[in-house]
């Protein structure tokens, strides 16, 4: 089953201005649909194509390369061995898993200077050193980074209305109990079956949540099986598992040591770049000091993890059950689960910030007189001006950090949201949105 992605539109933008001077390379973890969105591409748009999977490639396939310093060879073998004719400006060649065979990444420079034909790569786990190494990497080049399906992505392989939440948006105007309670179901939807879209298809084929869960435990294993090739120590995992505990406990940073259960080393360090390089993550950085800017007050070393896909987040949770009973899902789905479950609202939100394009940012600080401190979930950059986001689980409750925060940065303050599942509001400043507006505040 194909779904509409918001990747198809870059790669048209991509095909049309950049194809002749740059390959372009589909970044994401694993199972997120780069394959599917490439080959549909080239079907659509090319009238002729050749895909490469370097996870199956025949020995005949693998050995073209053996002639990429003769081009033309290179071609004529390519076309020979798939029975594929390639048509100069009208064919495109994709190299799929290219992580795999980093001499066909280190080809691209040769072969995009050639200029018969586009490239497209697709890959996981790009930039760990044993799947770049001895290899020079291309500067021909584009990277387009694929998320699981966001939330407008969901509603359109669902049918839901996605358009109308963008009037609600734009009104900035309660939608009443009733709708808001059906549009925040909704979002639940979203929540629990998450946005890869095997998950996503088998909900639309019918599925029930037990098998919609067990699709989302075998590409965790996938991911389980990556970990254990890059660590067979088994503590890249352990860092993977302890994400949703770690978040649980409200714990102003991520601790490798809570994970592994041992003291931090500078493997342990190397190790945690993986794991954010595997996409299966989102890491959120503390910003020392809004006023100046994000990206250069980022610590590198106080940072929270997040799961990629709120729906995968929710079966890890109960990884060590058989299979995450369709209980469990009735309960989310109709807000029925306990509230100090809140963190996974809070993983939504960086999924939705996350596929917005930008990076997750939150900011700390310690109060007067007190060994506590005042926390801002996330931020936002706005031009000059930063917009800060809460996020509740249930009411809006006490939000005496987005109070303090406002008072302390009020010359740098662009918007405050307090993001929770009540409807539309707005009081003394703050702004009080359902969650499932968030995909708005990004733009």
């Amino acid at each position: 089953m194909y779904f509409k992605r918001k990747a198809y539109d870059k790669l048209l933008e991509w095909k049309d201005k950049y194809a002749d001077k740059y390959a372009v390379l589909l970044e994401g973890a694993r199972r997120v649909g780069k394959s599917t969105i490439a080959e549909q591409f080239a079907i659509n748009e090319y009238k002729s194509y050749i895909l490469i999977d370097f996870s199956k490639a025949s020995n005949e396939e693998i050995a073209c390369f053996d002639d990429i310093n003769d081009i033309d060879m290179f071609f004529l073998r390519l076309q020979a061995v798939r029975g594929i004719d390639l048509y100069e400006h009208e064919s495109v060649i994709i190299f799929d898993e290219v992580q795999l065979f980093p001499k066909a990444r280190q080809a691209i420079k040769h072969l995009v200077k050639d200029g018969r034909y586009h490239y497209i790569e697709t890959g996981s786990l790009i930039s760990i050193k044993k799947n770049i190494k001895n290899i020079l990497i291309p500067s021909e080049e584009m990277k387009i980074q694929i998320y699981p399906m966001d939330y407008e992505e969901f509603c359109d392989a669902t049918d839901n209305s996605y358009s109308m939440l963008e009037k609600i948006s734009a009104m900035k105007k309660g939608v009443g109990q009733n709708v808001n309670r059906k549009l925040m179901r909704d979002i639940r939807l979203y929540m629990a079956v998450g946005g890869m879209p095997q998950a996503v298809e088998a909900y639309v084929n019918g599925e029930n949540f037990s098998m919609i869960d067990q699709v989302k435990r075998q590409i965790i294993g996938l991911y389980e099986d990556d970990f254990k090739r890059l660590d067979p120590s088994g503590r890249l995992s352990a860092m993977y598992h302890s994400i949703p505990a770690q978040l649980s406990k409200d714990v102003k940073r991520y601790r490798i040591s809570k994970a592994t259960g041992k003291r931090k080393t500078s493997k342990d360090e190397k190790l945690i770049y993986d794991l954010i390089d595997s996409k299966t993550v989102l890491p959120s950085y503390n910003s020392t000091d809004p006023r100046v800017s994000l990206s250069l007050t980022k610590d590198l070393d106080s940072y929270k993890m997040y799961i990629a896909d709120t729906g995968l987040f929710i079966t890890l949770m109960f990884i060590d059950r058989p299979v995450t009973e369709n209980d469990i899902y009735t309960k989310l789905l109709s807000d029925k689960l306990p509230a100090n479950l809140g963190y996974l609202y809070e993983n939504l939100v960086a999924q939705i910030i996350a596929a917005s394009g930008r990076e997750l940012y939150y900011h700390t600080w310690k109060k007067k007189d007190s060994t506590h401190y005042y926390e801002i979930d996330f931020l936002i950059s706005k031009g000059s001006k930063v917009s800060a986001i809460e996020v509740k689980s249930s009411g809006t409750g006490k939000h005496e950090s987005m109070t303090e925060f406002r008072k302390k940065y009020s010359k740098n303050v662009d918007e405050c949201y307090i993001l929770s599942q009540k409807d539309i509001d707005k009081k003394d400043d703050i702004n009080y949105m359902p969650i499932y507006l968030m995909p708005f505040l990004c733009k």
